[in-house]
């Protein structure tokens, strides 16, 4: 497995040593991030996570140092500060193979986020591969972001999506991809960490049995990069989609990653500049990997900043941050599942679990719960979590998530029961 490093550096990070909440502190204090101390000194805890990260102040330094001092379009210019803005740019695309254990820089494709990554996959791989009768096989866990892409790929293509249940837990089993899995199969697309239940998949299974019929794996990665080592290489994917401002990045930053060879057949899903190698009226060719998929300006700053996220990262340490996440996420498990009237989802097994809970309060809407704790100081999401066809699964509607972050502490879950407490009384009283 890849592992990051733990030793720390300099400057603002250093205040960042790692801690346990064994101890009832924060992976790192909030002082390392200027939004959590703030909500902190307002007597407020930030358990939205999953939605989005917030960002140390080393990540906002680095981006708004570049605008400040650095900034040029790349890959385009021959003076000194173009020249120093690529140099830039792509340090951080080998910082990203790095983290993700690529076996090449050229294998980051820089986007949007983990949406415009899995567009890009179903777009550039799907339309020109997929043939009528071909089968696309998608839990029933996927992120819309990893479904509708698919729809659409199909309504054109005539191929098939196929369904791949999992249990209630969100565990996908060795029988059910088997029984998912036919020699039609062309590709097979599945989170890593499920958005909604927080369950970890088993991406080295999934990935054995797409490639025994030749087909690929696509693994949404967007609430797993962030929270545990990942190493893809090691995983045995295909394609893997991340998600910048999950892993205490910049919004609209992100990449797919995909073996070289494979990518080398994606065809261009934007066209413009900086993605072709000559162009006449009549035609064009394109330009090597990865700018072939990399139409116009990126967002440069943006992943600039995004790169002082993955050194942070790395320097607190994945393997931390994934114990940390576990161990919150067990014991608000035990904590909320304790209310009288709430009901728990997700896997009971430790190992199986990511560092997120979604509840529901018998006779309480999911968006009631959510305004009481929000009026308690507790930032939580709630409603159908962009995973609709999941919820029908469970037979619900919407519901209540709380996700965990290497801020989060243990004071942060006593707010969290304080305030569900309250909800359950408040509404109760009525």
């Amino acid at each position: 497995m890849n592992q990051a490093s733990a030793s720390m550096g300099g400057g603002v990070a250093a205040a960042a040593a790692p801690r346990s909440v064994t101890e009832g502190h924060a992976l790192v204090p909030s002082v390392v991030f200027p939004l959590i101390r703030r909500e902190h000194q307002r007597g407020r805890c930030y358990l939205d996570n999953a939605a989005t990260t917030q960002k140390p102040e080393e990540v906002i330094e680095a981006e708004a140092r570049f605008y400040r001092e650095q900034n040029a379009n790349i890959h385009r210019g021959i003076h000194r500060l173009s020249m120093e803005a690529t140099d830039r740019f792509e340090a951080v695309r080998a910082a990203a193979a790095r983290f993700v254990g690529a076996g090449r820089p050229e294998e980051i494709i820089f986007c949007r986020g983990a949406t415009e990554a899995l567009n890009l996959a179903a777009h550039s791989w799907g339309l020109p591969h997929l043939q009528p009768g071909d089968e696309v096989v998608l839990t029933t866990l996927e992120h819309h972001s990893n479904l509708v892409p698919w729809q659409l790929v199909a309504a054109r293509t005539g191929a098939k999506l196929v369904e791949l249940k999992p249990d209630r837990e969100g565990t996908i089993s060795e029988e059910a991809l088997a029984r998912a899995i036919g020699p039609r199969t062309r590709l097979v697309g599945m989170t890593h960490v499920s958005n909604l239940l927080g369950s970890v998949s088993d991406i080295r299974m999934a990935a054995e049995a797409a490639h025994r019929v030749g087909a690929l794996l696509l693994v949404d990665g967007a609430q797993a990069v962030g929270h545990m080592p990942v190493d893809v290489l090691e995983l045995g994917c295909d394609l893997y989609a991340v998600s910048g401002h999950k892993m205490f990045g910049p919004t609209g930053t992100g990449f797919l990653w995909g073996r070289y060879d494979l990518l080398e057949r994606f065809e261009p899903f934007l066209g413009g500049g900086d993605m072709i190698e000559e162009v006449w009226f009549e035609q064009s060719t394109w330009a090597e990997l990865p700018a072939r998929l990399e139409a116009g300006t990126p967002n440069i700053g943006g992943v600039v900043g995004l790169g002082a996220a993955i050194e942070f990262l790395e320097r607190v340490g994945m393997t931390r941050v994934r114990r940390h996440d576990m161990e919150l996420a067990g014991e608000a498990r035990e904590r909320l599942a304790a209310i009288p009237g709430v009901t728990v989802y997700g896997p009971t097994i430790p190992a199986s679990r990511s560092g997120l809970v979604s509840f529901n309060v018998a006779g309480i809407h999911a968006h009631d719960v959510g305004c009481v704790l929000d009026a308690e100081g507790v930032a939580v999401r709630t409603g159908h979590m962009c995973s609709q066809p999941a919820l029908r699964h469970l037979g619900l509607e919407s519901c209540v998530r709380a996700s965990f972050a290497l801020y989060n502490s243990r004071e942060d879950l006593d707010r969290l029961t304080a305030g569900l407490e309250k909800t359950v009384v408040f509404f109760n009283a009525r």
